[in-house]
């Protein structure tokens, strides 16, 4: 990886929260960044001006608008060193209140719009044999032990899975990719267009609305992480000579998965012998 002042990162969903922080904290250092957002007037008002960046209204959906986003980064930057799919919203609903438009929009945004991104970079990746692609999913998307958020979960495990396969097909080319699981962090994740609630909620899902609320009420403003200093994180995994595929980010993120892990481990000792025995017999 060349050094900061050479450096050109591409972070999507960059006019707040964690993408907020990151471009801020990237700027700070020296390194040149094109930024994303659906708003280009919320983003250049977010960020400020500075001859490093590059703001870029994006429709991560429509990939004629991520190809074009990218090659303007490249035309004016020269390259393509790391890319931040940091795009996406929260979606709580239990699965039977969710109509199939509102959970294939959350799939839409938060796996298929990565995909898109991930699509026009490699590329440019390729060309250059370096390159790193982060992609941030959540704890949630590691464990789906929380009532409300399974559609949200489920796009997250995807993030996820892709990743890792992602990581194995291009490492030939030189190129890494990291899943980014935060726990808590105070963003304004947990409110307004960041959190999506069901058009025809069900009354009989209490404890979703518990749930919900807890979240929305309590955590909200209250969460124990400071995404600039998960910002910091990911810029020291960026410049490792041998990243991590996965990161996990805070200590939250660390004991949820923790005990995702020994769970894991139970239920297949619980059922080893019944589990094993289903070869053919020799």
């Amino acid at each position: 990886m060349k050094n900061s002042e050479q450096n050109v990162w591409y972070v999507t969903g960059a006019s707040k929260g964690l993408g907020l922080s990151l471009v801020k904290k990237l700027l700070n250092e020296g390194y040149k960044v094109a930024a994303t957002s659906r708003s280009l007037e919320d983003l250049e008002k977010a960020v400020g001006v500075n001859t490093n960046f590059l703001p870029i209204a994006v429709d991560i959906l429509n990939e004629q608008s991520v190809a074009d986003s990218i090659q303007k980064t490249i035309d004016k930057f020269g390259s393509l060193d790391v890319v931040v799919n940091n795009a996406g919203y929260g979606l709580v609903g239990a699965l039977e209140e969710l109509s199939d438009a509102e959970s294939r929009q959350n799939f839409d945004v938060n796996v298929f719009g990565s995909l898109n991104v991930i699509r026009q970079a490699l590329p440019q990746m390729r060309k250059q044999q370096s390159g790193h692609i982060f992609n941030v999913a959540s704890i949630g998307g590691f464990t789906g032990n929380f009532p409300g958020f399974g559609i949200y979960c489920a796009t997250k495990f995807a993030v996820h899975g892709f990743t890792e396969s992602l990581s194995a097909e291009v490492a030939p080319f030189g190129i890494n990719a990291t899943i980014v699981s935060p726990g808590y962090f105070r963003t304004n994740f947990l409110e307004g267009t960041s959190l999506v609630t069901p058009n025809n909620e069900i009354t009989e899902y209490k404890t979703v609305r518990e749930v919900q609320m807890v979240h929305e009420n309590d955590i909200n403003n209250n969460q124990p992480g400071d995404p600039d200093k998960a910002a910091t994180a990911i810029i020291e995994v960026a410049l490792m000579p041998q990243p991590p595929v996965h990161l996990f980010l805070g200590p939250d993120a660390y004991n949820l998965a923790e005990v995702k892990i020994k769970d894991v481990q139970k239920d297949m000792e619980a059922v080893r012998a019944i589990a094993t025995a289903t070869n053919f017999d020799n």
